[in-house]
């Protein structure tokens, strides 16, 4: 890292600095370089203006969007009735924004030159939006050739006030990569806060990782947003049309990148309200998939009730996913020393269940009649019928394992013993 900072220097240096010390560089009244930013009047007719530092100018372009915009399903100001709902939700999660602003969210999203998180991988437009009053701002940080990131990153340091980052894959992407490059003018530019992070391609993963045959943030956007891009320009077009612009810099080739990360950030903010939507409504969710998958989530975290209170409508359903919430609602249920409100539900499954059913819940009802209930009789046969049970399947798959066949017959053989003694 020394080495490549080393050389980082010298190159600035070698731009900005004649070799004789004794001349000074030609500035403008303001303070400015007098260095012309190519198209300056293209750029500022489509909002975008240079920020000038340490003789070198980024470009920083703004839209503003009403909070009444529809970006899919969504109109922006949604966010405002979703930060409320999270502020009186009776459930922490990871994803709730209890106890911030509005405008502490940060909806940020990169555009670079590839996938590798090295030094050499140069990350030139850096866009965000907040929410800010009533409208939604979105401000992008344009580096305009390779040697002006002290530029870039000073504007974009100095430009945001941020609590909250709210990303698509951002902590394993954008914000190393952030970091890296960062790290190469750290002493130019003001340090890289410390601060909570709302992936929400982690919680895309929970809920559609099923439904979904990708989770590319264009895949959301199409079949849960319901965005549709029409003419946009595919991300992974990206380096090659930064690249032309490098040789040729119009405005042009590049706005097509631009507005490509404008509607990203956009759909940073739809996603965010939809998966906010999905739980805080989970309970009344219409996919089983889903609210079975947000139930899980609940439980993962730590918020029994609001899991238990999803397995239980989740379970009262007639698809097929009922099965399975009945059985995460039993376990719920047993770890709570609720044994005759698990027992009710092992029992509809080993009843109505199939075979794979039959051998989890019979072994359940075998191990609760037993230890709870007492009833060596009722308990031996629950484990006969779920042996049984268990057998089948084994057979069919193929799968017959030793160790779990052992085990079956030392219980067997105990509970014989218990109801003959």
């Amino acid at each position: 890292m020394k080495p490549k900072l080393a050389q980082w220097k010298e190159l600035l240096a070698a731009r900005h600095k004649k070799e004789n010390d004794e001349e000074k560089e030609e500035e403008k009244p303001d303070g400015r370089p007098v260095t012309d930013v190519p198209y300056a009047d293209v750029w500022r007719e489509y909002g975008a203006k240079p920020y000038w530092f340490a003789g070198d100018y980024c470009l920083i372009r703004e839209t503003v969007y009403p909070l009444d915009y529809q970006h899919g399903r969504y109109r922006l100001g949604a966010l405002y009735e979703v930060h409320e709902r999270w502020q009186e939700a009776p459930f922490s999660h990871p994803l709730s924004c209890r106890g911030f602003a509005v405008s502490d969210l940060f909806f940020f999203d990169t555009e670079t030159m590839g996938l590798s998180s090295g030094a050499g991988n140069i990350m030139f437009l850096l866009g965000h939006a907040r929410i800010l009053g009533d409208f939604v701002i979105i401000r992008q940080h344009l580096l305009p050739y390779p040697g002006a990131e002290v530029a870039l990153y000073q504007s974009f340091l100095s430009d945001v006030d941020y609590t909250t980052l709210v990303t698509y894959n951002g902590k394993a992407f954008d914000w190393p990569r952030l970091k890296t490059r960062h790290a190469l003018v750290r002493n130019m530019v003001p340090k890289l806060p410390a601060f909570g992070h709302f992936d929400l391609y982690h919680a895309a993963r929970r809920l559609w990782k099923d439904k979904l045959d990708s989770l590319r943030l264009s895949e959301v956007e199409r079949h849960i947003l319901y965005v549709e891009r029409g003419d946009d320009v595919p991300g992974f077009l990206a380096p090659m049309m930064y690249k032309e612009f490098l040789q040729t810099p119009h405005p042009d080739r590049l706005m097509p990148v631009l507005r490509h990360n404008e509607r990203d950030v956009l759909s940073l903010i739809a996603l965010y309200i939809h998966l906010s939507v999905q739980l805080l409504e989970a309970d009344r969710l219409a996919d089983p998939k889903e609210q079975l998958a947000a139930a899980r989530w609940f439980e993962a975290v730590g918020e029994t009730a609001a899991a238990r209170g999803v397995y239980e409508e989740a379970s009262g359903k007639g698809a097929k996913e009922a099965q399975t919430a009945k059985w995460q609602l039993s376990l719920l249920y047993r770890k709570e020393k609720r044994y005759e409100e698990a027992a009710l539900l092992w029992r509809d499954l080993f009843i109505h269940g199939n075979g794979y059913w039959k051998a989890k819940a019979g072994l359940e009802l075998a191990k609760v009649y037993e230890h709870y209930f007492r009833d060596a009789a009722e308990a031996h046969r629950y484990a006969v019928m779920a042996y049984e049970a268990w057998r089948s399947l084994a057979r069919m798959s193929r799968q017959h394992s030793e160790k779990e066949e052992a085990e079956w017959r030392r219980r067997l053989a105990r509970l014989e013993r218990k109801k003959n003694g």
